[in-house]
């Protein structure tokens, strides 16, 4: 079995001239243009991050006839629990089951849209992504009820994919100092978007007239971003995985599609563990052993970061720029850390970076539940924001070590959809527990739980070479 550099190392040498300076530039180019390109995208995408809570309260007091009957299954669910007036949050609950249903759908989507890149090439499967975000930003322009809003998010969820194939992408890269550069550049994209992207939407939002929609402008803009993605996208990203390590197909048979769709197979990595190229069983143990890492940090972080909105929203009265001036803290705290730090760790430091700040998500998120002054809430998000910038860049990148070349996009779609299942479960169970407990238990109570991604962390063996 023959490493990811030895591959590239081979479609390299056959042409005359090129040598290592020639990998590296190339290297570089396609980290910059994926950086690009997913920034873009994240600027559309987080622009409703702070309208999320204004846009549910708009459809509470609209009598729109899907939330009022949603609304009274969750009064009627109340009732029957005798949970008190003031802690029905309605608001939190809907904005769990709406997150839930767009990474639910991400989860299903993302290891087949990466199965399929191995297939047919990364950049074909990227623009088919984009095409359904398009529609998915116009619809949520042109809705004026519940129902058409939540199927935008639908077409969304199910077109999110272009993530795991941007990880798959820099997987394809031919050393591990270009794949860990890489991925610290992906997580500066994520930064730099939630930095800038729920600022832009509060602002577009504040400016709208009376005589319009408030959510209008920005849903305009999230499609005029994710237009100006596709150009760049055709015009760009080179095609980083070659007709020679393609798979033949993308799905054998029936079995490995449920490998790829099922939570049991997903956890095993099943999808990758057959076949002349499926890597060691050190690797695949691995493998696992991060995956259910990624899995549990997800599960627990995506759940607290989705009621943090609604809890500034209903303990401080944030409205929608605060929000984004709350996002934009910290997507700057994110970006510098990235950009300073994340970026400068060394190949094979990264379990050790990621068991810190999971540390310091304990208390990040015991300071914010408890928090009864701005001052308080923004020392918890500092606290947040380091933890937030290094652990997903460093887990990517040690899983993108795995594989050969012809399995890039398939390792990463798993990983990717564990990521998207966990943030699908994470937070309607935060929701919920935010819904029947209040802010207070809901934060401290999850925090503790960090303790389980981080003791597993310590039973990852030494990495071993790429497959």
């Amino acid at each position: 079995m023959r490493n990811t550099q030895d591959h590239h190392g081979d479609r390299k040498s056959n042409c005359p001239g090129e040598g290592k300076p020639k990998v590296q530039e190339g290297a570089s180019s396609v980290t910059t243009v994926v950086f690009l390109a997913l920034f873009i995208d994240l600027l559309g995408f987080t622009l409703i991050l702070p309208l999320f809570p204004s846009i549910l309260d708009y459809y509470e007091k609209s009598d729109d006839g899907l939330y009022q009957s949603l609304q009274n299954t969750v009064d009627w669910f109340a009732t029957i629990l005798h949970i008190p007036n003031e802690r029905k949050y309605n608001s939190v609950l809907f904005g769990g089951l709406v997150g839930t249903i767009f990474s639910v759908l991400q989860f299903l989507t993302s290891p087949l849209t990466g199965a399929a890149s191995d297939c047919f090439g990364r950049k074909p499967l990227m623009l088919a992504t984009m095409v359904g975000l398009i529609m998915s930003y116009a619809l949520w322009a042109v809705s004026r009820s519940f129902g058409v809003f939540l199927l935008s998010r639908v077409i969304g969820g199910i077109s999110k994919g272009n993530v795991s194939l941007s990880t798959a992408i820099i997987a394809d890269l031919p050393s591990p100092q270009a794949r860990s550069k890489g991925m610290a550049m992906i997580g500066v994209a994520f930064s730099l978007g939630f930095t800038l992207g729920p600022m832009i939407g509060a602002y577009f939002a504040v400016m709208s007239s009376k005589e319009e929609l408030f959510y209008v402008r920005p849903a305009l803009l999230a499609l005029l971003f994710v237009v100006a993605d596709l150009l760049f996208i055709i015009l760009f990203l080179p095609e980083t995985l070659p007709r020679q390590h393609r798979v033949s197909s993308v799905m054998s048979s029936v079995w490995e599609t449920m490998d790829l769709i099922s939570p049991l197979a997903l956890f095993k990595f099943s999808a990758v563990t057959r076949g002349k190229d499926s890597p060691s069983k050190e690797s695949i143990q691995n493998l696992r052993i991060i995956g259910l890492v990624y899995y549990l940090y997800l599960f627990l972080f995506s759940g607290l970061e989705y009621t943090l909105s609604f809890l500034t929203h209903q303990r401080f009265h944030f409205n929608s720029m605060q929000q984004g001036k709350m996002f934009f803290f910290i997507g700057v705290t994110m970006a510098v850390i990235q950009g300073g730090y994340a970026r400068r760790i060394k190949p094979g430091a990264e379990i050790k970076t990621v068991k810190k700040a999971i540390i310091l998500l304990i208390p990040s998120f015991i300071v914010i539940g408890l928090a009864n002054s701005l001052i308080m809430l923004y020392i918890g998000l500092l606290l947040y924001s380091f933890a937030a910038a290094v652990v997903v860049p460093c887990l990517t990148t040690l899983v993108s070590a795995y594989g050969s070349a012809s399995q890039k996009g398939r390792v990463m779609g798993i990983f990717r959809s564990l990521g998207a299942l966990a943030r699908a479960v994470g937070p309607i169970v935060s929701s919920t527990g935010y819904w029947l407990v209040g802010a207070e238990v809901c934060f401290i109570a999850s925090s503790v739980f960090f303790l389980l991604p981080f003791v597993l962390l310590g039973t990852v063996k030494h990495q071993v070479k790429a497959e």
